[in-house]
């Protein structure tokens, strides 16, 4: 009796594990208002002018920077695993909780999947991006609010792992020229031409890789496309199922949703955080630059 006692107490566990583990990557607003209206946190990341003029009820601000190196050729980088998990427990995260996060994909650079990412890679497995954003949650009906973010209450966040879904500079450089792996840069066309808008030391792309703005994977109300259109295109850039992709762009904020995005539709998808700005300055014997 005292076995199956203990086999029922692990039941539940085992269902939350379950779960937590099938968390989707992306959620429509409405599945994003059911679980705000269970208690989920919601993470804002917007600009302040955006945030001020309305936000859901109870939303906390976060910005990319906060969680990241300070500025250099490491700024995409994030911080410490000890300084992220202070940082996301002031925000209010926990780690049995859902994370909704809220960007504008219309106008953003993808920051909404820049903090999904990093909780992922943390081990946060119940944070989600809202497809189509704050435009989409007002129109589902979400109580919107005003003014300045509110302090949270303080969360228990325990990173459990870092690095998942995260290539490093030399991880990059060794996939050049395998044919199991796509580099994609999600960057501007002019920046993958060679222009260096963003202070980049050196213009160009990692040899070999392929473009694709990040944005063309959202239609026009900033949704990602259906299953099939999202598909097709990748299939355009020679990304299957059977291939790792490892996407960049200046400072991993635009790759880290073309990430969260790809990962959503299965696909086995890598973010390089340190991106442009760390490669352009490091040795360009080993860590080359084409322009076309």
């Amino acid at each position: 009796m005292k076995f199956f006692a203990i086999v029922l107490s692990l039941i539940p566990l085992v269902l939350t594990n379950s779960a937590a583990a099938a968390t989707p990557w992306v959620v429509d607003a409405d599945t994003a208002r059911g679980r705000i209206d269970a208690g989920a946190l919601v993470l804002d990341a917007r600009s302040t002018p955006s945030f001020m003029l309305g936000h859901v009820d109870g939303a906390v601000r976060v910005t990319w920077q906060e969680f990241s190196r300070s500025k250099g050729p490491h700024h995409g980088r994030l911080r410490s695993r000890s300084t992220l998990e202070k940082k996301l427990r002031e925000k209010g995260v926990s780690s049995a909780l859902d994370v909704i996060v809220v960007g504008d994909p219309k106008k953003g650079w993808g920051e909404e999947g820049r903090i999904v990412w990093m909780l992922r890679s943390l081990g946060h497995e119940r944070a989600m991006l809202v497809d189509g954003g704050h435009a989409a949650l007002a129109r589902a009906g979400v109580k919107i609010a005003r003014g300045k973010s509110k302090v949270p209450a303080a969360g228990d966040f325990e990173a459990s792992r870092a690095g998942a879904f995260s290539a490093d500079r030399d991880r990059v450089r060794d996939a050049i020229g395998d044919p199991k792996v796509v580099i994609v840069d999600t960057r501007e066309r002019r920046e993958y031409d060679g222009k260096t808008p963003y202070g980049e030391s050196r213009g160009g792309h990692v040899p070999g890789a392929r473009h694709v703005h990040f944005s063309e994977l959202l239609d026009d109300d900033g949704k990602l496309l259906p299953r099939r259109k999202l598909e097709s295109k990748l299939t355009e850039l020679g990304i299957s199922r059977d291939t790792t992709v490892i996407a960049y762009c200046t400072g991993g904020i635009r790759s880290a949703h073309f990430t969260a995005a790809l990962r959503q539709n299965g696909y086995d998808a890598l973010n390089y955080a340190g991106s442009m700005w760390e490669w352009a300055d490091s040795d360009p014997a080993t860590y080359p630059l084409e322009t076309d």
